[in-house]
């Protein structure tokens, strides 16, 4: 056991040097191929555009590029509409000659070359469909004035979904509040409705994001009726007889209409955005609010939307799952609505997608492929493109769950994996490869390059390398006196060198030293340091009369060796194109300074690794006010120190120059001579109109002060120090803070605190009184004295006791003042008792309640940290399962006693035991329980193989699943035959008995491809499936077909070709002599070469039909020139009777009271947007657009906005377009008809 953990730390650490020295190999150097670009697993298509599915990778030898479509071999160079792009995988679909719905399939693409074979994702390919809204007659809406109202939008399902909006027949979006609201599926809700909502143009529109085209639903009439208005105004005439039996809707409080009942669930993924809603009818309008019941809301990813009816948390993630309240409210009472959210998760990387290994003969490593997910995903490997436990055996290859352990490879095993992660909410597939080379190093980073940075900032200097073994870097500098690897050298993973401050003496001459056992390489590169730019005379704020000169300087300071750039700005903008501003190397004037002139104007000194920027304002004042000019004020002067005490002194000084801005306020700094010499640190501040300032002084501090003086400019220059003052020495003041004691043993106490600074010492000869004892009555303190230390570590003690503590400062002149309790504990031990009472309550078949009972904080011996439960599944209660000891443990923080252990496999008995944890570490386990799971439904049988397939038969073998979880009572077949088109025909279903692993199928049709699908049984119910696919043997004849032959000659593999789909061979080896003489024949092989679609008699290529087709043409065309002969000499036929009897209802007016169309026709409920031409399968071709809303303005300026609202004037159609049109409405725009053509805009 402890050689194999030596071993795994060995490969752990092997493991841990590639990850982080992990480079691309160069591609002058062999290598399996690696996916460089693939189209997205769900890829929606315009089905008016080519379809184009992306396969790039790179590799060495270039590789070669194969596809499959619904997991068979895709042929391309049968279909005439697909072609490969050259040197690449990537497919082209031309649909000028197909239907873009032909195409539909799952497609995957392989590289390879001859170190092993990538593949891409699977790529579902689905055309973007706009259906057609279903024909719905919609009859007007008559409802009283308070009452709760819902128009249903209900869209036409497209792919993908349509955006909803409502909309009037002037294309204007219509008016939402907290009264009126679209819900999330489209529909429009009224918590209550007003007589201003009468209106006969509620109009829903879908818009179809692929195909940019739009439908509209009907519109809908509303009539909102003030019942009491009407009943009291007709009453007079029908003898005070109310009119209307419906009572007028009267205040009450909120009820939802989103969602029903108490309560409701959803379900979000994580990484999705989750929108739950809330709308409630009432009167008055409720208002709505949110909040979670076991936690808080997210604050930085929630929204809230549609009038906070709807809560909306994007990037979900597990803490996101819980229980969300709902409330409405109005001043008549409140109603709630609970929203239990559960969050699952697709598959996720934890550290990242597997990595690229380059490893030399001999090396070892790891491959490892980390995911997790809700529910818990699977780990699939294969090797090549192919299942790894049916590739070729490797002795130097282990597989172990979600990683493979490589020892001691060898030359000519490269090769590409894939990891397949995989649960119910989707999968992740990731290459890797391991390419095996002997490599010579080689540094890829430029030689002589040349590195420039400023002073003071970071530098990194680049040793980009490769090489196999992984080289070596070292670093040295001019002479190569010694290696660069301590301070202030940083050598980074990846070979890069940083300085972390940069200095001029860190200039100069750098070589890198790439090595491994194959070579050494060296590379040069200089470091240049630059000084830093600075600007030393800012622009200062300036007040200028109008027509006079204002002139700005900026003087600055930069390295010699860089070329400075000046740039002037106005405003954070460009400086106006204007002879009058002037732009000299360090200045820049105004000349006639006029009123647009005054702001802010900034210099900015830019070279090619740093800049420096100031800025000042200008402001313009009338000619007749006199000049006046505002800088920053002199620095005073004149210090004087008086009236000088132990702990205070008076500090006096004369004022500087205001220049006409008043002096703000002092700013009084001081340098410490005896412990900080030459930093100066602000003191105090004292207003501006003051001159004297009573200063506090520390003992011990040879002070110098100085003044600085703040107008609305800026400080003024530091006036001169003054003279020097020196303090007494003194005892302490203060004691230290932050006084704390923990154990790092079990039988110590560490007492620390945050020491004095040199200017709270007070004096020579700092120390710490440093006192404790246990927390008990009457115990004594123990003292000792400790300098130069914040901490002091107690040894001896009894293990986790209560200690109070304190810490008095001290030095030469006395102690501090007395110092206050602080408490702390000496060092933890293990715990020395288990959990009691410990026991187990089987939910269900995969999940089970553990209690027990705490233990005794006593016998914890430390902070209790939580309990941990460690538990493995012993063995599975099926003979034909593995005994399998793998330990598992679950932590639960703080004083729990009960806590449920998930993801137990059913049938199987599962020991565990509950451990206490503290600081330390965790004490003993109780004793050992059993949890004995139930049966439960098993996995999908391992393997399901086709084999002998014939005309009309085939035998399906097949293994039995990995995870019975049970006793296996049978299995279920079901099969169905699929034709050309990929459509399942009627599913035929066997009972077999749990002990067959083979079945063979008779009476089945020859030439067709069946879809089996197969499961297993228990008790519990049936597992998920598990399907194949097979072809049975085309009826080619009966008689017997000549031999085919071809020449061999001495190679012990020959390629077949002109074999036919479908079709199954009968292969033998003849040695032949002289005269092509038989001498041996071996024995006969029978191959089945798999259909890629089933092959049947096409009725379009037999003789008898072709000529009933002619003669049907020729009996038509015969037909069609009388009926024109006839029409010619002035025949009038019933249809033409009928045309002139009914008009085309699309050419009625409409009706003058309400701009509607005067007859409901089923002939517009499925018309295209007019200009937009639709095809029978719901798809719009992009190019047959003749007609758009650009037609019919002026400009061509009509759009939407993002959310469907119209923008533009809506006007009508040119002249040119009325004539050819003929006879068109001049009253108001129709909505349907506009509408039609937007296509374009939307």
């Amino acid at each position: 056991m402890m050689e194999r953990r030596r071993m795994d730390a060995a490969l752990l650490g092997l493991f841990l040097v590639h990850l982080a020295t992990a480079l691309e190999v160069p591609l002058d150097l062999p290598q399996p191929p690696t996916i460089t670009h693939q189209s997205p697993k769900n890829y929606i298509i315009d089905p008016r555009e080519n379809i184009i599915i992306h396969c790039e990778a790179k590799g060495k030898p270039h590789p070669s590029f194969s596809w499959t479509r619904n997991g068979t071999h895709f042929d391309i160079d049968e279909d005439p509409n697909v072609t490969m792009k050259p040197n690449s995988g990537t497919l082209v679909v031309d649909i000028s000659r197909a239907k873009a719905e032909h195409y539909e399939f799952v497609y995957q693409c392989t590289a390879r070359n001859k170190h092993g074979t990538a593949v891409s994702n699977n790529i579902v390919v689905q055309q973007s469909r706009s259906p057609l809204w279903s024909k719905e007659r919609v009859d007007p809406i008559v409802i009283s004035e308070g009452r709760s109202l819902v128009l249903r939008c209900r869209p036409p399902a497209g792919l993908p979904p349509p955006i909803i909006f409502w909309m009037d027949n002037y294309f204007q979006r219509l008016p939402q509040s907290a009264r009126v609201s679209q819900s999330l599926n489209g529909d429009l809700y009224f918590s209550n409705v007003l007589q201003e909502d009468s209106r006969n143009d509620y109009i829903c529109y879908a818009r179809f994001p692929y195909t940019q085209t739009i439908q509209q639903k009907q519109p809908i009439v509303v009539k909102v009726l003030n019942l009491d208005a009407i009943n009291d105004t007709m009453a007079a005439f029908y003898n005070d007889t109310d009119l209307f039996s419906e009572e007028p809707a009267d205040e009450r409080k909120p009820n939802f209409l989103i969602p029903s009942g108490p309560s409701s669930s959803k379900t979000v993924l994580r990484g999705q955005v989750l929108e739950m809603e809330c709308i409630a009818e009432g009167l008055p309008t409720p208002e709505i609010s949110w909040a979670k019941v076991s936690g808080e809301l997210p604050t930085k990813r929630t929204s809230f939307l549609h009038y906070d009816k709807t809560l909306r948390i994007v990037d979900v993630s597990e803490s996101d799952a819980g229980e969300y309240r709902c409330t409405a409210r109005n001043p008549l009472g409140s109603v709630h609505q609970t929203i239990r959210v559960t969050v699952k998760a697709a598959p996720y990387w934890i550290s990242g997608a597997p990595r690229n290994l380059v490893l030399a003969p001999g090396e070892s490593s790891v491959l490892t492929c980390r995911a997790s997910g809700t529910p818990k995903p699977s780990v699939s490997w294969a090797m090549n493109g192919i299942p790894i436990e049916n590739s070729p055996k490797d002795l130097s290859r282990k597989v172990e769950d979600d990683t493979i352990i490589f020892t001691d490879v060898q030359a000519g095993s490269s090769a590409v994996y894939q990891c397949n992660v995989s649960n119910d909410y989707g999968y992740l597939l990731s290459n890797a490869f391991v390419n095996v080379l002997s490599e010579p190093p080689r540094v890829l980073t430029q030689n002589n390059k040349v590195y420039q940075v400023i002073k003071n900032r970071q530098a990194s200097i680049d040793c980009a390398s490769f090489g196999s073994p992984i080289p070596k870097i070292t670093w040295f500098k001019d002479s190569r006196s010694s290696t660069l690897d301590g301070d202030p050298y940083v050598l980074h993973d990846n070979g890069t060198l940083e300085i972390h401050t940069a200095q001029a003496h860190n200039s100069g001459k750098y070589t890198c030293v790439a090595r491994n056992s194959l070579g050494i390489y060296e590379n040069h590169i200089y470091l240049e340091v630059k000084e830093p730019t600075r600007i030393l005379k800012q622009p200062e704020y300036k007040v200028v009369q109008l027509g006079r000169s204002a002139v700005f300087e900026c003087k600055v300071k930069h390295d010699p060796s860089l070329i400075p750039t000046m740039t002037w700005l106005k405003d954070d903008g460009e400086l106006p194109d204007d002879e009058r501003l002037i732009v000299d190397s360090d200045s820049l004037t105004i000349v006639d300074v006029s009123e647009s002139d005054a702001g802010v104007y900034t210099c900015i000194m830019n070279t090619t690794l740093d800049h420096d920027s100031a800025s000042a304002e200008l402001t313009v004042v009338e000619a007749t006010t006199p000049a006046v000019v505002y800088e920053r004020p002199d620095p005073p002067t004149d210090l004087e120190l008086t009236d000088q005490k132990k702990r205070s002194v008076q500090l006096t000084w004369i004022p500087g120059d205001e220049h006409n801005s008043p002096i703000q306020k002092f700013l009084i700094q001081y340098e410490d001579f005896l412990h900080h010499r030459g930093h100066w640190h602000n003191l105090t501040e004292v207003p501006g109109t003051r001159t004297t300032a009573h200063l506090k002084l520390s003992p011990y501090i040879h002070y110098t002060f100085r003044v600085l003086a703040l107008n609305a400019v800026d400080f003024s220059r530091p006036s001169f120090p003054s003279r020097m003052v020196k303090t007494e020495p003194a005892a302490p003041d203060e004691n230290p803070t932050g006084v704390q004691g923990f154990g790092t043993e079990h039988d110590n106490l560490v007492i620390s605190w945050k020491p004095l600074s040199g200017l709270q010492a007070n004096g020579p000869g700092l120390h710490y009184k440093v006192m404790w004892r246990q927390k008990v009555v009457d115990s004594d303190w123990t003292t000792v004295t400790v300098a130069n230390n914040s901490k002091f570590v107690v040894s001896g003690t009894p293990t986790f006791v209560p200690y109070e503590l304190k810490v008095q400062a001290v030095n030469d002149h006395g102690a501090g003042p007395e110092p206050a309790v602080a408490h702390g504990y000496s060092g933890e031990d293990l715990p020395v008792a288990a959990p009691d009472n410990v026991q187990a309550v089987l939910l269900n078949s995969t999940l089970a309640e553990v209690h027990w009972d705490p233990v005794p904080a006593k016998l914890i011996r430390g902070h209790l940290k939580g309990y941990k439960v460690y538990y493995w599944k012993e063995h599975s209660l099926h003979k034909h399962n593995p005994h399998l000891v793998k330990s598992q443990i679950l932590t639960f923080s703080g004083n729990h006693t009960r806590r449920m252990l998930p993801d137990l496999h059913p049938f199987s008995l599962y020991l565990f035991n509950v451990r206490v944890y503290n600081g330390k570490g965790e004490g003993p386990p109780s004793p050992n329980h059993q949890i004995v799971t139930p049966e439960g439904v098993p996995s999908a049988p391992s393997s399901l193989r086709v084999s002998n397939p014939n005309l009309d038969s085939l035998t399906l073998e097949w293994s039995p699943p990995h995870e019975r979880n049970g006793h296996i009572t049978g299995y279920t077949l079901r099969y169905q035959p699929v034709n050309d088109s990929n459509e399942l025909g009627p599913v035929e279903e066997l009972a077999l008995p749990a002990n067959e692993t083979s079945l063979t199928l008779l009476n089945l049709k020859y030439s067709t491809r069946y879809k089996f699908y197969l499961n297993a049984i228990t008790v519990r119910g049936a597992g998920p499936p598990i399907s194949e696919e097979a072809v049975t043997v085309m009826d080619e004849g009966e008689g017997e077909e000549e031999w085919q032959k071809e020449p061999v000659n001495g190679t012990q593999n020959v390629m077949l070709k002109g074999l036919k789909g479908g079709l199954s061979y009968r292969v033998r080896l003849v040695a032949t002599g002289h005269h092509d003489q038989p001498l041996h024949r071996s024995d006969e092989l029978l191959v089945s070469v798999p259909a890629v679609a089933s092959r049947q008699v096409d009725i379009a290529t037999q003789g008898w039909f072709i000529g009933l087709m002619c003669a049907i043409a020729l009996l038509i065309l015969i037909l069609l020139i009388i009926c024109f002969i006839q029409r010619n000499k002035g025949g009038k036929y019933p249809v033409k009777e009928k045309e002139d009897a009914h008009t085309d209802p699309e050419f009625q007016p409409m009706k003058d009271d309400d701009c509607t169309f005067g007859e409901y026709s089923d002939n517009e409920d499925h018309k295209p947007l007019k200009g937009s031409r639709t095809p029978s399968n719901g798809t719009v071709k992009r190019d047959d657009s003749d007609d758009s809303l650009v037609d019919y303005g002026e400009g061509g300026d009509g759009q939407f906005n993002e959310d469907g609202s119209f923008i533009g004037q809506y006007s009508g159609k040119s002249a040119s377009r009325e004539t050819a049109g003929g006879h068109e409405s001049s009253e108001a725009p129709s909505p349907i008809n506009t509408m039609n053509s937007l296509n374009s805009f939307v």
